[in-house]
């Protein structure tokens, strides 16, 4: 009896330290997997960090920014691409600062001076005449920061460096490169697993023979002929009335669970993308070229639904832009029959709730991606966000109002900083109550 007691202690101890053996080896793979994608991943492409941005004021550079991304992105990106006219990076370095004022409050008049450089231009793209803008020279000076600006975060942008011949491009080779012991670790925990399985097989023969030996030994004493011989009986589990009315239990938990989400999950459309009649990608227009969303929904700041843009919105540069595409003829096709593109509504709201646009984005400040999701990235528009009475209440909740530099909230805060400690939030502006949405 003490040499089975030592062989199954021993048995177990064998089993316990190949286990903690795996389990450290999981861990210290997948620290280094985590580590190794850290120290490859750096400055991601488009990144700001680490950029120079010239000697202009961060500030002089959003407001040009939202400048250029409201009136000049359109037809003009901020690189080297052509849309309708010149990609402007490097302008501030072709032109003088007072050219490109003159070019942008007036091109015509430029053009009609006889200036050789507008000509060339106005020549070049096709003789599209490019609109007056009533900007101040203040305001001409931040579009162009901004250009300056974009083009140095361009610059900014790590390269790839070209390994080996047969490396990925950008790919560290050798005993450089970084995490490379991963491979090494996927070898060793493979052949930890097989030695596991000899090691099982093993000491299951092991078992068996000392059971043979130990049943042809007359000597053994009944009881431990009984230990010898013993076999858990499972049927004991199935049969217990504890463990089937836990296993019953369980079931109508889930069935109660699946069936709840099933009635909750009635009316909800969160990932509805349906198919449109032409297959505008909001990736290009707003990702790519970087057109405002108010260009084309024009009534977002101001009104309560965000407008469908017309045709004749897409053919301000679809009247030069890719006039054969097969998707762009279909909008040639309906201003010739002069009847309008039915889009397929994404977003709808029951009739029984009432929703102000320009009441989140122009007095709420709200961004269109809060609700909308990451639109510049979505070649189909899909619906991000569930749209529901509790996730627009939990917005409601924990969205801070601005009450800066607005008198009409003064009182408010001080009644609310007097009574409670936590922000001063839609909600407590009254933002849950029911008459706010339902009336």
């Amino acid at each position: 009896m003490a040499t089975i007691s030592c062989i199954l202690k021993t048995t177990h101890k064998i089993f316990l330290a190949f286990l903690l053996t795996l389990a450290v080896t999981f861990g210290t793979q997948a620290q280094d997997s985590e580590q190794a994608e850290i120290a490859t991943k750096g400055v991601e492409p488009g990144s700001t960090e680490g950029a120079e941005t010239g000697s202009a004021d961060p500030a002089i550079i959003d407001a040009g920014a939202a400048l250029f991304k409201n009136n000049c992105a359109v037809c003009h990106s901020a690189g080297s691409d052509v849309i309708v006219g010149p990609g402007l990076k490097g302008v501030t370095k072709a032109r003088s600062e007072s050219w490109l004022i003159s070019w942008i409050k007036n091109s015509q008049a430029l053009i009609q001076s006889g200036d050789e450089h507008a000509v060339a231009i106005y020549n070049e793209y096709n003789k599209q005449a490019m609109p007056s803008f009533a900007f101040s020279d203040d305001e001409i000076k931040s579009i162009l920061a901004y250009v300056d600006a974009q083009a140095n975060v361009a610059a900014a942008t790590p390269t790839t460096v070209a390994g080996p011949e047969g490396a990925t491009p950008g790919e560290n080779v050798g005993t450089d490169a970084i995490g490379a012991v991963g491979g090494y670790l996927d070898i060793i925990l493979v052949v930890l697993i097989v030695v596991l399985i000899v090691l099982v097989v093993t000491l299951l023969l092991i078992s068996s023979l000392l059971k043979n030996y130990l049943n042809k030994n007359r000597e053994l004493a009944e009881d431990d002929r009984e230990i010898v011989n013993q076999r858990f009986d499972f049927s004991k589990i199935y049969k217990s009335k504890a463990v089937r009315t836990l296993v019953l239990l369980i079931f109508v938990v889930v069935l109660l669970d699946l069936s709840l989400d099933k009635v909750m999950g009635i009316g909800i459309q969160q990932g509805y993308a349906p198919k449109q009649p032409i297959a505008f990608s909001h990736k290009l227009h707003a990702g790519e070229h970087q057109i405002d969303c108010n260009y084309c929904h024009s009534t977002v700041y101001e009104s309560k639904s965000a407008s469908i843009p017309s045709a004749n919105i897409c053919m301000n540069c679809h009247s030069q832009i890719k006039k054969e595409s097969p998707e762009i003829q279909k909008i040639y096709k309906a201003i010739e029959r002069n009847k309008p593109i039915e889009w397929v509504r994404i977003h709808n709201l029951p009739d029984l709730s009432y929703f102000n646009h320009s009441q989140h984005t122009q007095v709420g400040g709200v961004e269109c991606q809060t609700c909308h999701g990451p639109i510049e990235e979505m070649d189909v528009v899909y619906q991000y966000s569930p749209l529901t009475m509790g996730w627009c209440i939990d917005c409601h909740r924990e969205t801070p109002l601005n009450t800066q530099g607005n008198a009409y909230y003064d009182n408010l805060v001080k009644l609310h900083e007097s009574s409670s400690k936590g922000a001063f939030t839609v909600a407590s502006n009254g933002g849950t109550e029911c008459s706010k949405c339902h009336y």
